[in-house]
């Protein structure tokens, strides 16, 4: 009798150890699942956690596996790819910097996966939204790119006063020429360089100080978009022109404030930049950014010298020259061969995006073509 009871002691003692064992082993592999579903969550765009569930109902039972689906999956691809799968379209200000009026996302290709690319126009010639689109419509560097809708109103309005001075017959590139060419170009060229200043300063200064002003204010509002990861936990490229690119470098410059400002920005691709050139400052917000800091330079953007100038103390700008920096993260583009003034960034965006070395449709289309002919040879 005696040794019954100790048997079944025994018994009872083995069972609960065979249980307490199988629930850590559940619970691991519950563990090993979430951590593997992240993953492929991530590289198939959210496609497969229902796969994910199902395959997981053999190991913790249906019940399990549908509240894994619903909760544990829905968290890694909230995490992943922004709450509510509204990510950055569904972004609306809670909280306004300065007098920012507009600030908004649109999608320039619609597709999901692990990284993605903002682009920020700097001028408008219309004011559609249209407009923020027609540059970057090569522009190819990720499957999901969006691009910024800000300040229109105001962006509209400098562009056609950029416009209006880029085909004044006062400035023309034609006058510049016929004056360099007449045997007393240093003389005349110094006598029309303040009336040049005068003329660019009547039309263009109030848009630009504007415009400059609320570029600030919407590189602050970009950062509180990243630093909140409303994108998501994925790497982000961020490209933009002119006073796109100035909306770029504060929002750098605002994230470098906060503690949790790393890993979250991949690659930087800033042309014709109206900010500082300084060494300093570039190398600091270099800190920020995993992989290149593109400074895209013409060194005879004539707009952007007199008007930056005329608005500035900096003698350093870095849309003009290449910052002196020995950061290996900093890359210097000189693109004067293809850009003849400020407008030529709208106009000349496919050819530049190639020569900073950022994939357009076309370099997609022909790295395609190039893999599947390797595959089949092999």
């Amino acid at each position: 009798m005696y040794f019954l009871t100790v048997s079944s002691r025994e018994d009872k003692k083995n069972r609960l150890k065979r249980k307490a064992s199988d629930k850590k082993t559940r619970y691991w592999l519950m563990g090993l699942a979430t951590v593997g579903g992240g993953i492929a969550v991530a590289v198939t765009g959210g496609l497969a956690a229902p796969l994910i569930a199902a395959g997981t109902g053999a190991i913790l039972g249906t019940a399990s596996a549908t509240a894994l689906s619903s909760t544990v999956g829905l968290a890694v691809i909230s995490s992943l790819f922004g709450a509510a799968g509204a990510g950055l379209t569904g972004y609306r200000m809670n909280r306004r910097y300065g007098n920012l009026e507009q600030f908004q996302f649109a999608i320039l290709t619609n597709g999901r996966e692990p990284h993605l690319t903002i682009a920020i126009s700097g001028w408008l010639l219309n004011s559609s939204e249209s407009d923020f689109h027609k540059p970057w419509s090569t522009l190819y560097n990720s499957k999901e790119q969006y691009t910024l809708i800000w300040e229109t109103e105001y962006l509209n309005e400098l562009g056609s006063c950029l416009s209006k001075l880029f085909y004044s017959t006062l400035i023309s590139e034609a006058s510049i020429e016929l004056l360099k060419q007449t045997a007393l170009a240093g003389v005349m060229a110094a006598a029309a360089l303040p009336a040049i200043i005068l003329k660019v300063g009547s039309v263009i200064d109030n848009p630009w100080s504007v415009c400059c002003s609320r570029a600030i204010q919407a590189g602050k509002q970009l950062a509180d978009v990243l630093l909140t990861r409303k994108a998501g936990k994925r790497p982000i490229t961020l490209i933009g022109f002119s006073l796109g690119a100035r909306v770029i470098y504060y929002c750098l410059e605002e994230m470098r404030n906060h503690s949790d400002c790393k890993g979250i920005i991949e690659n930087v691709i800033l042309l014709g930049t109206p900010v500082t050139g300084s060494t300093k400052q570039w190398n600091e917000i270099a800190e920020l950014v995993a992989g290149k800091v593109v400074n895209g330079y013409c060194r005879n953007d004539w707009i952007l010298h007199v008007i930056y100038r005329a608005s500035s103390t900096n003698l350093a700008i870095a849309g003009l020259s290449p910052i002196e920096s020995t950061n290996s993260k900093i890359i210097n583009v000189d693109l004067s061969k293809h850009v003849s003034g400020h407008l030529d960034y709208a106009a000349k965006m496919e050819l530049i995006l190639e020569t900073v070395n950022v994939r357009t449709v076309n370099r997609y289309h022909e790295e395609k073509i190039k893999y599947e002919k390797q595959v089949q040879e092999q």
